[in-house]
């Protein structure tokens, strides 16, 4: 069993995985990198902190140049690469892939294309755990690689949602097609306090965003929200996009982000809550909410701003910050004790308040 978890600018987790890959050359990467590796973290996770060698991507396209983004679509960095060929690391995820065996099955809500996933010993209990995939918005897919290990996990059937990626859609598109999701599963017969959602990095934005709309729309809200590493301000704001751009082993905002939040919304409308959640209302309700990040990641700020936005509005979040972790390191780190943790943490999460 292999996991399936790439994206373009490693906003999610790396890709194991026998197939061919097209041959594209990398482009620069960001020179002010400086690699430091924490004692603090575990053994495993110190390996493959030292194989990290900084940013790394391929000149982007425009922000409305559709045929270059499906061009740089399976583009996966050197460094990733490396860390999936290295034997250990390789061995150690293989080996913990191969716990949670998961069966999956492509399908349709509301007009949009799912994929379903359960783990084998999955039965129905009334709930389900929607999965909105990262990727910057413009790569990236519903064949939710980690859905096995998640499934198993948590308890819950997996509904990874396929919405439209950037510049073919933008922003409004996109959150109409999770609402739209969430809605079906509704009139599945899924109340909405049996609903999870969880997000990571642009998928982490964009549920939150796509919960706002839902909510100012009328229409009942998940029970529960958990993100990882959210993308809640596509702007390059916030502390640590400044104070961790030498520290983050994947992420650059100018190198890697920037063309593609302007692929998925206009400089203009990038402040709307849908689009960056940090600026969103929540005195308004909320679903209770965990948010899981790490210390070397620059999406730190938009972790510790979503926090404080729901927070400061009395509703109920948690703030799970790991010690040395990079962007969405449950995926690259699978296998290693820290992701682990956090998943200890999502299922204390949901067990408390989903279904409640």
């Amino acid at each position: 069993m292999t996991a399936g978890c790439f994206t373009l600018l490693t906003c999610c987790a790396l890709q194991l995985t026998a197939q061919a890959r097209p041959k594209l050359t990398a482009g620069s990467t960001t020179s002010s990198y400086e690699a430091y590796v924490p004692e603090t973290v575990s053994a495993e996770a110190q390996q493959i902190l030292r194989m990290m060698t900084g940013p790394q991507g391929l000149p982007l396209p425009g922000p409305n140049d559709i045929e270059g983004w499906k061009k740089v679509r399976n583009y996966v960095p050197p460094q990733l690469q490396e860390i999936a060929k290295n034997p250990e690391i390789s061995k150690r995820t293989s080996d913990a892939m191969k716990r949670y065996p998961s069966t999956s099955k492509k399908g349709n809500l509301g007009g949009v294309p799912v994929v379903e996933i359960a783990s084998e010993k999955w039965h129905e209990n009334g709930k389900v755990l929607v999965y909105v995939h990262g990727g910057g918005y413009v790569t990236g897919g519903p064949d939710f690689g980690l859905g096995g290990w998640v499934s198993g996990e948590t308890g819950l059937r997996i509904v990874s949602i396929g919405y439209t990626l950037a510049p073919e859609a933008k922003w409004n598109q996109a959150t109409d097609q999770v609402v739209s999701v969430l809605h079906a599963l509704e009139r599945q017969g899924y109340a909405p306090k049996n609903i999870a959602v969880l997000g990571d990095s642009a998928g982490g934005g964009l549920a939150a965003g796509a919960v706002l709309k839902m909510r100012d729309e009328g229409l009942g809200i998940p029970g529960v929200l958990v993100l990882w590493s959210p993308w809640s301000d596509i702007t390059e704001t916030g502390d640590t996009y400044v104070t961790l751009e030498r520290a983050d082993p994947l992420l650059n905002y100018k190198l890697l982000l920037k063309n593609a939040a302007e692929a998925y919304a206009d400089p203009r409308d990038q402040k709307n809550p849908y689009v960056s959640p940090v600026y969103g209302d929540y005195t308004k309700g909320f679903p209770p909410t965990l948010i899981q990040g790490g210390t070397k990641d620059i999406f730190l700020s938009n972790c510790v701003r979503e926090y404080r936005a729901i927070d400061s509005a009395g509703g109920t979040v948690v703030l799970d910050i790991y010690e040395g972790m990079p962007h969405v390191f449950q995926g690259i780190f699978f296998g290693t004790p820290e992701a682990q943790q956090s998943m200890v943490k999502m299922k204390q999460f949901l067990a408390t308040y989903l279904g409640k």
